[in-house]
């Protein structure tokens, strides 16, 4: 397979050959050799319910993803019962009473690109009501470790790995420290990132000044993926919610990794009581795009109110939302929220236990729910880990300088998680 694909692509993925097939639940079927793999990686944290899930043996649920998937339609403009069922049963099992209006689009990207579209508009438009006629509302400020995509805005804000960023053009837009906890939480680091906390707040207060009525938004992840699983205080998240209310900013919570369900709760800004003014989803979702609440309208002519100011041919694809709305249904019937807070929490007791077995090697176990992670000493031997979890049949995903991230299905069982555990323990004796 990997010849073929590097003839044309450029072909650096696992060294596995995915056999959809035969791959089960929380396991990966190799189709070289039929050997399996513990799947706490789950294509970027984009598979809910796992490989063959048994609810797509079942009759009715075929015959809604092959209805949708004959046909693509653009369903911004073409009404189908298909997509009105969805986006009911979207609107009953995942949005929280806090929004109302809903976007839909394909790619987590693209979701962020257009929350920020519609910040720009929102912050504009609020600027000319106020008669700043000359003052467009066309910044946003971000967040160093940031990771939102790699279309043209979300250029301008993701900051992970250069090779990601470098050598596109993109926007000089406010980018502040990001006061991230250190694991133990004990009183010490309480006390560091507090100060921390209280620096970022005054950078974002500073950029405010410097650049007045121009920042439409704040754009953060309730925990930086991809810059390292990066957690913060509820303290953090209320200093932002205060400030954007403070200085007429939207504040967008970018839950495209963070969200369906992963942490332990259905979006990772429940665990905070911090309700931002739009969020993005997408990955596990299958579907991706954005939900607005009501500060968004408190201009009256934004984007969900004006025809084509934001739209795609697709408005999402239809597959993608009759498959979403099949997972969301199992999600609600098998409580697989709830699961992925148990199990997380017996997944996260057991990277602390290893951590102390193996403290010069493994540090600042950390997680809600199943997005756990912990790091190593640095880069190389992060990078040795993962190549020996991989020998082990775990796969595991890298994140930050020297983090390795689990990303399981929601379906993951408390022997499952065992089961990597004792992978994981084995590639460490052997580092």
């Amino acid at each position: 397979v990997a010849p073929l694909l590097r003839k044309h692509l450029i072909g650096d993925g696992y060294d596995i050959v995915f056999d959809l097939g035969k791959s089960h639940g929380a396991w990966v079927s190799d189709a070289r050799d039929g050997s399996e793999y513990l799947d706490f990686y789950t294509f970027f944290a984009s598979l809910p319910l796992g490989f063959n899930h048994p609810v797509f043996n079942d009759e009715d649920a075929a015959r809604r993803l092959f209805e949708a998937a004959v046909h693509k339609p653009a369903n911004s403009d073409s009404h189908t019962f298909e997509l009105a069922s969805f986006t009911e049963a979207f609107s009953r099992h995942a949005m929280t009473d806090h929004f109302r209006h809903l976007f839909f689009i394909e790619g987590g990207a693209l979701a962020v690109e257009n929350a920020l579209k519609a910040a720009f508009d929102w912050k504009t438009r609020l600027n000319l009501e106020a008669g700043r006629s000359s003052c467009p509302g066309d910044k946003i400020l971000h967040f160093q470790q940031a990771f939102h995509g790699r279309s043209g805005y979300t250029l301008s804000l993701t900051n992970t790995a250069p090779e990601k960023t470098d050598l596109f053009p993109k926007f000089d837009w406010p980018r502040v420290v990001n006061p991230k906890v250190r694991f133990p939480l004990d009183a010490l680091e309480v006390e560091r990132v507090a100060r921390v906390e209280a620096e970022c707040r005054e950078e974002i207060l500073g950029c405010f000044a410097s650049h007045p009525n121009r920042i439409a938004a704040i754009i953060v992840e309730p925990i930086q993926g991809e810059g390292g699983d990066n957690h913060f205080r509820k303290e953090f998240f209320e200093d932002l919610r205060r400030i954007a209310d403070d200085e007429e900013a939207l504040l967008i919570f970018d839950e495209v990794q963070t969200g369906f369900g992963l942490t332990g709760k259905m979006w990772a800004y429940q665990h905070f009581d911090v309700t931002p003014d739009i969020l993005c989803f997408g990955k596990k979702s299958q579907v991706c795009g954005i939900m607005a609440g009501e500060r968004i309208d408190l201009v009256k002519d934004n984007v969900f109110h004006v025809s084509s100011r934001i739209n795609s041919t697709w408005g999402g694809g239809l597959v993608d939302m009759a498959r979403c709305e099949i997972i969301l249904e199992v999600m609600h019937r098998d409580h697989l929220v709830e699961n992925a807070s148990r199990t997380g929490e017996l997944l996260l007791a057991g990277l602390h236990g290893l951590a102390e077995e193996n403290s010069e090697i493994m540090f600042s176990p950390r997680g809600r729910g199943l997005m756990c992670a912990f790091d190593c000493k640095d880069t190389d031997q992060r990078n040795s880990l993962l190549g020996l979890c991989a020998e082990n049949h775990l796969l595991v995903i890298a994140c930050g300088e020297r983090s390795i991230r689990f990303r399981p299905p929601l379906t993951l069982t408390p022997a499952e998680a065992e089961e990597g555990l004792g992978r994981l323990c084995e590639a460490l004796a052997r580092l």
